[in-house]
């Protein structure tokens, strides 16, 4: 599952939109697994949860293929059929675009609903276990779906054989190429200009965090039923890659998460907006095409309206540049710590649950009105105090109403606030462009060289795009400020002229 360009090999994508494909679920979904604790040794030395570093080559998993098979592709497919699938007017093949997707048998119609997965070939958190003792264990400690689905996937593919998901299992990728197998050395020196780079290290923190709560709690009681070299940090960042990538919220099923074989070779096309859901008049998953198709062409779905940098964080894949309507950026934004109203100005952020530091999504259309009301108060002066609880309701967007504020007189000083944010952050972008990209240190083999490559043009395409919307606001910024400023000027020479015809 992927989208044009550079996509790492195997490709990988992420989780939920409401109600459109794989979004990344909510942190608060597992976040109860996700407390930070002092890391003791396991197996493979993987990094703590309080500093995920990985290791220097991410051991991978014994099952699953490379993403280009079509022999396991083909596998799945007739299993799928043996087990309930309805006839398919969609067969696997090897595409342009994502290495493996589904392309179509015949003509299709724009409306037409396809695929029909019976819930029966579904993966979800009420799924039997194959060994029905482990799933008693997971189910009596109250885990909730997303962990409990993770570890579901692991016991079943440690069967193989002997598990009814073997085909599937066998069908996914080995190694999902999303940021958490990425290193932090390889995240540190290649997306050291873009905020996704955090957004990685604290998903590895969360994945980390909750593997160590579970080894905690459950797995170290129970080591017969969970044996350290089928439940290690290894599986888990492999199980919980492959939910990123492919798990969906099915909003008829009251929003319940699911696996869905077959319907997860679908790849990204950010020009349909087609989602899967459960349809109840045929009682299979289904998406509903919004164009046509023409015999062997691919057929695609929509992951949901992400950025640029959501798409390579849980799929592996980056868009090319200018085709992504739904990129965006963060732009970080601060208080002056020598403000003379600093502390009354926090107080206001921490009253409305925000706090010194904040980021705010850039589009190329524009930004939001939460920047400018946090911009308002990063350079509004001590005699504006009475406004300050205002303007931090604005940007924490706690005012349902929105109404059309301002502050005429504080607009200058704070679009220029906001371009100086934005010109910073080209710099940072500009250096890393510029300076040939970096490079962790260290020995590499061939393997490694072609990864490190790889990861590189992915990156550079991602920082290419970030900072394409950076200078489109620059643009905009310095636009609108000469214009102020302009009027400004013709103004005051106005003003000028006539104290001179009335000297």
């Amino acid at each position: 599952m992927a989208t044009s360009t550079t996509a790492l090999h195997p490709q990988f994508r992420p989780p939920l939109r409401a109600p459109a494909r794989h979004r990344p679920l909510p942190h608060s979904s597992y976040s109860s697994f996700a407390r930070a604790r002092p890391r003791t040794t396991i197996r493979a030395s993987a990094a703590s949860a309080s500093a995920p570093a990985q290791q220097e080559a991410v051991a991978g998993v014994p099952w699953g293929c490379e993403i280009e098979s079509l022999e396991s592709a083909a596998s799945l497919e007739r299993w799928l059929i043996e087990s309930g699938l309805p006839e398919q007017r969609l067969a696997i093949q090897r595409v342009d675009v994502g290495e493996r997707g589904l392309v179509a048998l015949k003509n299709i119609r724009k409306g037409e609903k396809l695929l029909f997965v019976p819930p029966s070939l579904v993966i979800t958190a009420d799924s039997e276990w194959s060994r029905p003792e482990v799933g008693e264990v997971m189910k009596r400690n109250a885990v909730p779906d997303w962990p409990l689905i993770v570890s579901y996937l692991i016991s079943e593919a440690s069967l193989e054989g002997s598990s009814r998901w073997s085909s599937y299992i066998a069908a996914l990728p080995r190694q999902p190429y999303s940021l958490l197998y990425w290193t932090r050395a390889e995240l540190d020196a290649y997306l050291v200009a873009s905020p996704i780079r955090e957004c990685a290290i604290q998903r590895i923190t969360d994945v980390i965090g909750t593997y160590n709560d579970l080894r905690d709690r459950i797995f170290s009681k129970h080591s017969d039923l969970f044996p350290e070299e089928v439940y290690n940090i290894e599986t888990f960042l492999w199980s919980f890659g492959i939910l990123f990538s492919r798990l969906v919220r099915l909003p008829s099923m009251d929003g319940r998460v699911a696996l869905v074989p077959w319907a997860d070779m679908l790849n990204h096309s950010p020009e349909v907006e087609t989602f899967l859901d459960f349809d109840k008049s045929s009682q299979g998953i289904v998406f509903t095409t919004d164009r046509a198709y023409q015999p062997g062409e691919q057929v695609f779905i929509s992951y949901g309206k992400k950025s640029s940098g959501e798409l390579l964080l849980s799929y592996g894949f980056v868009p090319k540049e200018g085709t992504n309507p739904n990129d965006s950026v963060e732009l970080l934004v601060s208080l002056d710590k020598s403000d003379k109203c600093y502390k009354e100005k926090l107080k206001a952020l921490k009253r409305n649950g925000l706090s010194v530091s904040e980021s705010f999504p850039l589009r190329v259309t524009g930004w939001p009105v939460e920047l400018m009301a946090y911009a308002f108060l990063v350079v509004s002066p001590p005699d504006m105090s009475q406004r300050f609880e205002e303007m931090a309701v604005a940007a924490a967007n706690k005012n349902s109403t929105k109404p059309g504020f301002n502050y005429p007189e504080l607009e200058e000083q704070a679009l220029q606030f906001i371009l100086d944010s934005c010109e910073s952050n080209i710099s940072k972008y500009s250096k890393y462009l510029e300076g040939g990209n970096g490079s962790p240190q260290g020995s590499i083999n061939a393997k490694q060289a072609n990864r490190t490559l790889l990861l590189k043009q992915l990156a550079k395409d991602l920082c290419i795009s970030e900072r394409r919307i950076l200078y489109r606001t620059q643009y905009i910024l310095r636009r609108r400020l000469r214009d102020m400023r302009g009027g400004e000027l013709r103004a005051l020479s106005l003003f000028n002229g006539l104290r001179k015809l009335f000297k």
